[in-house]
């Protein structure tokens, strides 16, 4: 029996560090952002969607999608926003079920599905529980600036785009902590898989 896991929380909260523990264990995670990766390149559906409302000027010489110049339209625009999940979200759900479903049918124990708006999209359906990474918006903020260069205002912006973290925290089943160390992270999660029998 499988049991399917979401895993989210907000920009740079330290998702991906427990993406990253939990990947070194050899636990399947199915990454939301890497399959939108997948989605836009050149050649599929989302891809020539994206080109035909938003034109040629958020393309690069090489005619794949500047991920930085749809970024500062989307980030600054709600509509535009709504568009392009609009466009995306789909094509990101139907590669997920069905890695989700290649898992179980191969008998893996726990299978995590990684979606930084799990709870913004609607999409707890697909998983069975829900653990939320939380970090104070002054931790996330500093972090935030320093891994992406980005001014003050532009972090803010980029934070206050997503469901607050203080509101995502009444909806997650679990949460861990990233306030700390990656050790605390790192114990934090396994007490959680262990006590839903996880692992």
């Amino acid at each position: 029996m499988s049991i399917v896991v979401g895993l989210t929380g907000g920009i740079a909260s330290g998702k991906s560090t427990v993406s990253s523990i939990l990947i070194e264990k050899g636990i399947t995670v199915i990454d939301a952002d890497v399959e939108a990766r997948l989605a836009v390149e050149k050649g599929e559906e989302a891809y020539n969607q994206i080109i035909s409302h938003f034109g040629e000027g958020v393309l690069l010489v090489d005619g794949s999608i500047d991920r930085g110049k749809l970024g500062s339209i989307i980030f600054h625009d709600e509509q535009q926003r709504q568009k392009l999940n609009s466009i995306v979200h789909p094509a990101v759900r139907k590669k997920m079920i069905a890695k989700k479903d290649r898992a179980i049918v191969n008998n893996e124990k726990l299978v995590i599905l990684d979606i930084p708006l799990l709870f913004e999209s609607k999409l707890t359906y697909l998983v069975e529980k829900t653990i939320l990474v939380y970090v104070d918006e002054y931790i996330q903020l500093a972090r935030l600036m320093k891994r992406n260069g980005l001014t003050k205002e532009d972090a803010l912006a980029r934070i206050h785009s997503q469901m607050p973290l203080k509101e995502k925290v009444q909806l997650a089943d679990a949460v861990i902590n990233n306030n700390g160390s990656v050790e605390n992270t790192e114990q934090q999660l396994f007490e959680i898989l262990k006590k839903w029998n996880a692992i």
